[in-house]
């Protein structure tokens, strides 16, 4: 099968078609004939090494262990291991790949794997699963949202901010998005009762307080996000940008929880991981339009070098896909 592979870190230059062996299916696993593959931000990171911290959580020191970049797939069962029953040849899923989805066919446990709606394209479902379940669980379990509380979503205008602002809104908030001017409208139409243009305003002011706040891939300092939340608001940062070659933005989540010890305020980050549960929670949204997935560009297989780059850059509206003929 031809895939997109890398043989050492570096920048997307790194990154070449080769015909590889399909992936061989576990008693679990289910084969996956990919039709689409979302791109988020840990593409890059996982193809740079950077932060190097991630190398010592087992992507390989000097090179990457995997050479298959990509998580987010969308795409058509091609078979299925001797224990899974819940998926048939030909069944229409979505989910996460843990041997690299930017490929013709990808392996995936069968507990990543849900049902795609049948009123949702294979690109749209390619957009969900790693960013729309990091808005989930940084909203719903990090930050404990409730009905009626007021949310601000910086980064509002990219892969995971243009989810956060749909479900905060679905789950009876009012949901304000912070985003650069070339985005204002389309966070808008998401949803976000009022849109700061950061070009433009401070949203750090002192005029307005959130009990809410996510810092999405943000580099504000934490002085800056505490002044804008509620005395005894939430803030929850999900992941980061900044900080340095070894830590990268880890280092601000770090030192969020430790000042969180001493402060009335909540300061924290988030792990999100794609179980089955909460897909199938997307899934059903999705279905329903409650939430619907903001596509910028797509990228073909061969074309996903450049996808990576143009994600990278940080002008995506929404999110950016790479398909698969």
């Amino acid at each position: 099968m031809k895939a997109l592979v890398q043989n050492r870190y570096g920048s997307a230059d790194v990154l070449h078609l080769e015909d590889i062996d399909e992936p061989e299916v576990g008693a679990d696993d289910v084969l996956v004939r990919v039709q689409a593959a979302g791109i988020d931000a840990g593409v890059w990171h996982l193809m740079a090494g950077r932060p190097y911290l991630l190398r010592l959580f087992g992507f390989g020191l000097r090179a990457p262990r995997l050479r298959v970049r990509g998580r987010d797939v969308a795409g058509t069962v091609a078979a299925v291991g001797a224990r899974v029953t819940k998926f048939r040849v030909g069944d229409e899923v979505f989910g996460t790949s843990l041997t690299g989805s930017f490929a013709e066919y990808t392996r995936v446990p069968a507990d990543r794997l849900v049902p795609k709606p049948a009123n949702v394209g294979f690109v749209e479902a390619a957009a969900v699963p790693v960013s729309a379940c990091a808005a989930l669980h940084a909203l719903r379990d990090a930050g404990k949202l409730e009905a009626g509380q007021r949310v601000l979503v910086i980064g509002a205008g990219g892969g995971v901010g243009t989810f956060a602002v749909q479900l905060a809104t679905a789950f009876g908030a009012t949901a304000t998005g912070v985003c650069s001017t070339g985005k204002v409208d389309l966070v808008r139409s998401l949803g976000a009762a009022e849109v700061i243009d950061y070009t433009r305003e401070d949203f750090a002011d002192g005029r307005n307080t959130w009990d809410l706040i996510l810092d999405i891939a943000g580099n504000s300092t934490l002085s800056r996000l505490r002044r804008a939340l509620t005395p005894t608001g939430t803030l929850v940062i999900v992941g980061g940008e900044g900080g340095g070659a070894v830590l990268g933005g880890i280092d601000r989540q770090l030192r969020a929880l430790l000042l969180s010890a001493v402060v009335r305020q909540t300061l924290r980050g988030v792990v999100s991981a794609e179980g089955a549960d909460d897909l199938e929670t997307l899934g059903r949204l999705l279905e329903a339009g409650t939430i619907r997935p903001a596509i910028d560009r797509t990228f073909s297989l061969g074309e996903a070098a450049d996808g990576i780059r143009y994600q990278h850059a940080g002008q995506a509206r929404g999110k950016v896909v790479v398909t698969v003929p």
